[in-house]
């Protein structure tokens, strides 16, 4: 029997060839696969030998606190036994300050209700005094009061200070419309041309003036020029009066004296 050496030859490298191939991609890639999982396995077991000896040493420090307390809950006992009775007296001491404090402010109060009747009946008083003296004006309005209205108006507006007549002439330089006086009493022709010669010498000599009544002023005149007003009148004077006596009144209120309050 002949031997065909060439194909020897050819079995030989076709095995070379698929053993090379097997090495390359079977038994390569499972081992280094097999690799892999020991490693992953080796770092699980790593871990839980970690978690293992962690969950023993909170577990042994559970254990110590617990412990710990045991041997600390009569101590903690005798100190909230303690703080409660702190705590009774400080309520005790809290309770009998509240009733002072109210007794005391029942006083005040019973004080300032005295203080108040007084205050009212001094205000009652006042405010008739400015009620009376008002009506009495009232009664000595006349027509021969109204010429002396004029020449009292011209003198006073002659007599402004500087700063006023000032704001006035501004407001004439502005005004779109006349200058308005208002009398408590018609004016007659004469005291009127007084009154327009004033406001014309002392304020703006061209500005137009119109007159008129108002019942509200109670003996005397009042110029509006613009935004601005001056005015000379008994009510102006009784207001200043009411205005006066109602600080007054407030004033005493305040600064009355309080009563010291009480004590055991």
């Amino acid at each position: 029997m002949q031997i065909d050496w060439l194909t020897v030859a050819a079995q030989i490298v076709n095995f070379l060839v698929l053993v090379w191939l097997l090495q390359r991609f079977l038994y390569r890639p499972i081992t280094d696969a097999m690799a892999r999982r020991e490693e992953r396995i080796e770092s699980r077991l790593s871990e839980a030998k970690a978690a293992r000896e962690e969950v023993e040493a909170e577990a042994s420090r559970l254990r110590e606190q617990q412990r710990a307390l045991e041997d600390s809950r009569e101590e903690v006992l005798g100190e909230a036994r303690q703080e409660a009775a702190a705590l009774r007296d400080r309520l005790e001491d809290d309770i009998r300050e509240e009733m002072e404090a109210r007794r005391a402010t029942w006083q005040d109060h019973l004080q300032d209700e005295r203080e108040a009747f007084a205050a009212q009946l001094q205000e009652r008083a006042g405010r008739q005094v400015i009620e009376i003296v008002g009506r009495v004006l009232e009664d000595y309005v006349g027509s021969d009061l109204a010429s002396q209205l004029a020449g009292t108006f011209a003198d006073r507006l002659a007599g402004l200070e500087a700063e006023d007549r000032d704001k006035l002439k501004q407001a004439a330089a502005h005004a779109e419309g006349p200058a308005r006086v208002q009398s408590s009493v018609a004016l007659k022709t004469a005291s009127r041309s007084q009154i327009t010669r004033a406001i014309h010498e002392t304020v703006a000599p061209e500005i137009e003036v119109e007159y008129a009544e108002d019942a509200d002023l109670l003996v005397g005149v009042r110029l509006t020029i613009g935004e601005q007003t001056v005015d000379w009148s008994a009510t102006r004077f009784l207001n200043r009066l009411e205005t006066t006596l109602d600080e007054v009144i407030e004033g005493s209120g305040r600064h009355r004296p309080r009563p010291a309050p009480a004590t055991d």
